[in-house]
Order: structure tokens, then C-alpha cells, then sequence
């Protein structure tokens, strides 16, 4: 068990606990501890990094195990935004597709012995929520520009709406929270309150022994699922944030 805080949160213990633990008290324990799912986000993104350049390294027409792998699920993504956005879609699908990996680890991370899911913390859910909502904005001031991306957040007033300045002023007003704020907070807190669940109810069942060793089984399976499931869903909503720009685009080209 580990203590965050004032009340004990039931936790695995992990390589960082472990060593905190040995070092207790020590400038390096403290450390260890303020920078745990820095540190575990780190070692995903090397192995992801090693995994990646051995599938690359040596490419062939005819391709090995992993090659295969890797343009399997590039492939795979590639059909999943543009079957959204449509064929301006590709230009996102490097961004997707590597959120699609990353989270995915990380999520199922929390499964393997001394390792800790990243993604059961709200810092690194939040992070990727807010490099999700700062690309939106981007793909939306590259897209229409200041003036039209503008024009876009206030609900395209025009007529007699135009005039009224009060409504356009809040639909800007709404929209600038909903970029700035409500999706960030939504996609970050659902996956980490999703993957954090499924780690401490994994840490509860290890704390029974054998008596919880079906629940265990039982829950590790639900969690790979659940894994899968907010990957899935995290991606899908970033897709569909870029549709509601790229969509206006074409309206508005096609005006």
C-alpha cells in the first residue's frame, strides 16, 4: 500500500515505491515519489521509441512480423479518421495514431508486475487533453484563420443576428470554455478515473491472496478491456473535435 496524502489509497507496489521505500526520507526518495508517473511515462515512450525502430529499421515489400504490425495499425488508423474527417483527415492521423499508442500502453502498463499505469494520474491525462484542445485551436486558426476561426466560435452570425452583438459575444464566450476548459477536464478525468479505478480494485483483489484470486483474474481481464475501451474513446473524441473545424471548413468553401 501506498499513502497519498492523508488517507491510504490502495496501490501495487511498483519499481519507484519500492526504492522510495528504501531510501526513505532521503532528497532521492522524495524524488522518486513527486516524479513516479514522469518517470513511468518515460520508460512507455522509450519502449514505444525501441519498438518503433526495430519495426522501421529494416523495411522490405515483403514485410516481417512487426512490420506487419506496425502498417497493420497505421493502416487501421488511417481508415478510422478519415472515415470521420474524411480525406483532409490524413494530416491528423500521425497525431491520433500516436495518442491511440501511447494512452493504450500506458493504460495496460498498470497490469504488468512493478509497473504503474501513467494514465490512473489526473497530471498525465490532463497534459494530453490539453495538447488535444491547443491542436484543435491550431488546426482551426491554420485552417479558416483569425478572422474565420473567430467568426466560427461566434456561430457564424449573420442578418439580423449579426447586429445582435450579445448573442454572437456569447456563443464566442461558450465555445472559448468548451475549448479551453470543459473538454480538457472531460476526456482527462473519464480515462483517469477509469484506468485509476481498475488499478485500485486490482490492488484490493492482490490484498486477499488466493481467497481473491478468481476476482483478480476476473478484473484483470475487464481491465485490458477497459484499456482498449478509453483508448478508443479518447481518440474518437479528439477525431471528432478535428471534424467539427475541418467540417466548417468545407461548408464555408463550398458557400
Amino acid at each position: 500500500m501506498a499513502e497519498t496524502g492523508v488517507a491510504k489509497t490502495p496501490e501495487l507496489p511498483n519499481l519507484v515505491t519500492i526504492l522510495a521505500e528504501k531510501f526513505h526520507g532521503s532528497p532521492f526518495a522524495s524524488f522518486l515519489i513527486a516524479w513516479e508517473n514522469v518517470i513511468f511515462s518515460l520508460i512507455i515512450i522509450a519502449a514505444i521509441a525501441i519498438t518503433a525502430y526495430a519495426a522501421s529499421r529494416k523495411t522490405a515489400l515483403i514485410p516481417g512480423r512487426l512490420q506487419s504490425l506496425f502498417e497493420m495499425f497505421v493502416g487501421g488508423v488511417d481508415d478510422f479518421v478519415c472515415g470521420i474527417i474524411g480525406h483532409d483527415g490524413r494530416k491528423y492521423v500521425p497525431f491520433i495514431g500516436t495518442l491511440f499508442i501511447y494512452i493504450l500502453c500506458m493504460n495496460l502498463s498498470g497490469l504488468v508486475p512493478f509497473i504503474k499505469a501513467p494514465s490512473a494520474s489526473w497530471s498525465t491525462t490532463l497534459a494530453l487533453a490539453i495538447c488535444v484542445s491547443v491542436y484543435t485551436l491550431y488546426a482551426g486558426f491554420s485552417s479558416m484563420g483569425f478572422v474565420g476561426f473567430v467568426d466560427h466560435l461566434a456561430g457564424r452570425p449573420r442578418g439580423i443576428v449579426a447586429f445582435l452583438v450579445f448573442i454572437p459575444v456569447m456563443m464566442f464566450f461558450l465555445e472559448m470554455v468548451s475549448l479551453l476548459f470543459v473538454r480538457p477536464l472531460s476526456l482527462s478525468l473519464r480515462l483517469r478515473s477509469n484506468i485509476w479505478g481498475d488499478d485500485m480494485l486490482l490492488a484490493v483483489f492482490a490484498s486477499f491472496g488466493l481467497k481473491g484470486l478468481a476476482l483478480l483474474i476476473f478484473n484483470s481481464i475487464m481491465a485490458i478491456v477497459v484499456s482498449i475501451v478509453q483508448t478508443l474513446v479518447f481518440c474518437l473524441l479528439t477525431t471528432i473535435y478535428f471534424t467539427l473545424i475541418l467540417s466548417h471548413e468545407e461548408e464555408s468553401t463550398a458557400k
